[in-house]
């Protein structure tokens, strides 16, 4: 007797078919759930409002209606983050506060965020829910721009003059030290100034604030340079003119004032005295 062929599960190219899911267990299926479980939640909370029915009433309304939905898959599997770099994973974690198998419409996408944005390196975050199972944090850190010192304390400060932190700055001890109770709002502008001329922004350590007016910059040679209170960043090309032709800053200068628009006084440093301590020094030179 002729044997009956076995059908064969593979395709006619010799790959195994695609698993059928069935239609009930979908993800669009899920979702189109989902909503229609929303929208009723939606609309039995408005019919106890409009009967005057307790609050209770409702609450309890609207927790079967997320155990309905949990049973029909829509529960937290994954949490995505984009955008960390700085802010530990388990740090974002508990602050969206959803653990794995939790019924995914049962927390508050709006108090996530506002949890998440209280991290000292959130500027900015989203919280979204991709159903049937996933939940997408989305976060915008901060960009560390200087280090404020004030009364003898130090934070990180953002590119707003935004305080990051208040410890553990060790790792940012190369960053520009700004100094003065207005400091940080001005910071940013003062880098951008700097920035013109890179060849020189590379030897300032630190920015002290004058006044809430202009600044005054100390170099890694100690060298303290004077910059205007109007257009700074022409003074500050001005300065490096001089260094390219008279290299002022391998002089033994104390002080470079640039705030009279056509010149540089220059102020050199102290020589040490020479019968006593009461021997007058040198006096300071204009160029």
């Amino acid at each position: 007797m002729m044997k009956k062929k076995r059908k064969l599960s593979a395709s006619k190219s010799g790959q195994p078919r695609r698993r059928v899911v069935p239609l009930w267990r979908s993800p669009a299926l899920i979702g189109a759930m989902a909503a229609g479980l929303l929208a009723l939640a939606a609309a039995g909370v408005w019919r106890v409002h409009q009967l005057g029915w307790l609050p209770r009433v409702a609450d309890q309304a609207r927790w079967q209606m997320i155990a309905a939905s949990a049973r029909l898959g829509l529960k937290v599997d994954e949490v995505l983050v984009v955008g960390r770099r700085e802010t530990t994973q388990r740090q974002l974690l508990n602050a969206v506060g959803l653990a794995r198998g939790a019924p995914i419409l049962a927390f508050d996408l709006n108090d996530a965020k506002k949890r998440v944005e209280k991290l000292p390196w959130i500027k900015s975050a989203t919280v979204e829910r991709l159903l049937p199972s996933t939940v997408l944090l989305t976060v915008e850190e901060r960009q560390p721009l200087a280090l404020w010192q004030n009364k003898g304390a130090f934070a990180l400060i953002d590119t707003n003059g935004e305080v990051i932190l208040n410890n553990g700055l060790e790792r940012f001890s190369d960053l520009l030290v700004v100094v003065g109770a207005d400091a940080p709002a001005h910071a940013g502008e003062l880098l951008k100034v700097l920035a013109t001329r890179p060849e020189l922004k590379a030897l300032v350590k630190a920015a002290v604030r004058v006044g809430g007016r202009r600044w005054n910059l100390r170099l890694k040679n100690d060298i303290d340079v004077r910059l205007p209170e109007e257009n700074p960043t022409a003074a500050w090309h001005r300065l490096a003119e001089y260094e390219k032709t008279h290299r002022v800053l391998e002089r033994d200068v104390q002080i470079l004032d640039l705030r009279l628009p056509d010149r540089l006084i220059v102020r050199k440093a102290p020589k040490p005295p020479k019968d006593g301590p009461g021997a007058r020094t040198g006096s300071g030179q204009e160029t």
